[in-house]
């Protein structure tokens, strides 16, 4: 089994592994300013490398275990610095940029311009790097007259982002690929997993397990965060637009603006969150921090973008009342995220096994006569919502039983299909029908129930 001190080190060396590129070009310009400015040199550019200097002190911390904290607080030291750069590119360098084909914009911001590239082998990436035309970078050459200093400072974000993502590894949070630094101070590329802008109007429209998903998918996130190998870390910057869709999931991608920093306090008072309409005043630990802080504001933040709009509306009618205890734990700060997470994972629980589905009968299903291997030709279909399907009537159901219960709720339907279709919980989708013209063979994965009141034809071979 491998010592403590021997993964320690193993982890370090990874770490070294993944930020050399970025941080030995940010070193190099830097040790060029600073022998400037012992020569003698303006007060912009003095500013200038200060501004350099703290965002270089930022990153440092991130670059060791919280078991380092003798070092953490240490002063600046650039020999120590040099050490941890030492190592090779990430997974995707520079030349997997070269014959790239930029595709399109994915959206831009004071910093940061995200494109959207496919590989020359195909494979489609987002790359991020600094907004030439951004707010920070006009801002800074209106202030210190120094492009490529200023590019190097606004980059810190980019590089801050790359240490990060090494750091905290969950499967909700986007996949870094690798990076680049081009020749040009600060010309820094990251490399992430290609995903889609997370669109609330869109979600607000979809299925419940849909929507139920992405929150478990936040609360999932959080408790993570919450116990990190940084510590606690809070998303200051907790919006929509930080979150994309990656094949069903949601996944963190902008990691600049998080914060492990704990808050300091004497009383309980100084634990103080604020919201636009809501204030919470936490305990004041005997150690001096606010106890929970950064974890609160993830939730409480969580609750107010995503649980409100998601969760409740369209609950199964056997978890509404699960549903109801979550809304209110989370909406009054009255639970942690430990048990937020149980709360979502016994939902899950009782929505994929059926066991919420006690209060329905399974004497409807003898109101059905049911066929296997046959689907439905000439079919009449009509619109429920929210359906899978814009089409027709497709929900998802645990089982035959259920489906005949909510086909007995739709006035105008007399048969389901269910095919070999699942959801990501394991559900099966069927299909809702008004009528149809016959029933014709299909796969063997297919059933189809028709209400006994309509005559069947027999199936054409």
């Amino acid at each position: 089994m491998s010592s403590p001190v021997g993964k320690s080190l193993r982890a370090a060396a990874l770490l070294s592994f993944v930020v050399l590129s970025i941080l030995v070009s940010l070193l190099i310009s830097s040790v060029h300013h600073l022998g400037a400015n012992t020569s003698g040199c303006g007060d912009a550019e003095l500013a200038l490398d200060y501004q350099l200097m703290q965002r270089r002190r930022e990153i440092l911390p991130l670059l060791f275990p919280p078991e380092y904290e003798e070092t953490r607080g240490a002063g600046w030291d650039s020999n120590l610095w040099r050490e941890i750069t030492r190592g090779s590119a990430g997974p995707l360098g520079c030349g997997a940029l070269q014959d790239m084909q930029a595709l399109e914009v994915l959206g831009s911001g004071y910093t940061k311009l995200v494109v959207k590239v496919a590989l020359a082998g195909g494979e489609p990436v987002a790359l991020k790097m600094v907004n030439e035309q951004g707010i920070d970078m006009d801002k800074c050459v209106q202030d210190f007259k120094d492009p490529d200093g200023c590019r190097q400072l606004v980059s810190y974000k980019l590089s801050k982002e790359v240490v990060l993502l090494h750091r905290l590894q969950h499967p909700n949070i986007i996949k870094f690929k690798g990076h680049c630094v081009g020749d040009v101070a600060g010309r820094v590329t990251v490399i992430l997993e290609q995903g889609s802008p997370l669109q609330m109007i869109q979600l607000l429209q979809s299925p419940w397990e849909d929507r139920f998903r992405v929150c478990l998918d936040l609360v999932r996130l959080l408790h993570f965060l919450a116990r990190s190998p940084l510590g606690s870390v809070a998303l200051l910057d907790f919006q929509p637009r930080q979150f994309v869709m990656v094949s069903g999931e949601l996944k963190l991608t902008d990691l600049d603006d998080a914060s492990m920093a704990e808050t300091s306090c004497r009383t309980d008072a100084d634990c103080f969150l604020r919201f636009p309409h809501r204030n919470f005043t936490l305990s004041c630990s005997p150690g001096g921090l606010c106890e929970g802080l950064n974890e609160k504001m993830n939730i409480y933040n969580a609750y107010r973008y995503f649980f409100t709009y998601l969760l409740p509306h369209q609950a199964p009618p056997g978890l509404a009342h699960l549903v109801g205890r979550i809304m209110n734990a989370t909406g009054e700060l009255n639970a942690g995220i430990n048990e937020t997470l149980e709360a979502f994972e016994l939902i899950l629980h009782l929505y994929q096994s059926g066991l919420h589905l006690d209060n329905v009968p399974p004497s409807l299903l003898a109101n059905y006569s049911a066929m296997r291997g046959v689907t439905t030709s000439g079919n009449a279909e009509y619109r429920c919502w929210p359906s899978y399907s814009q089409l027709g009537c497709v929900l998802s159901v645990h089982s035959a039983r259920e489906a005949a219960h909510v086909c007995n709720s739709h006035s105008q339907c007399t048969s389901f299909t269910l095919t070999g279709q699942k959801t990501w919980t394991g559900r099966f989708l069927a299909s809702f029908r008004s009528s149809f013209s016959q029933l014709v063979p299909a796969d063997q994965t297919s059933e189809v129930y028709v209400k006994k009141s309509k005559a069947l034809k027999t199936p054409a071979l």
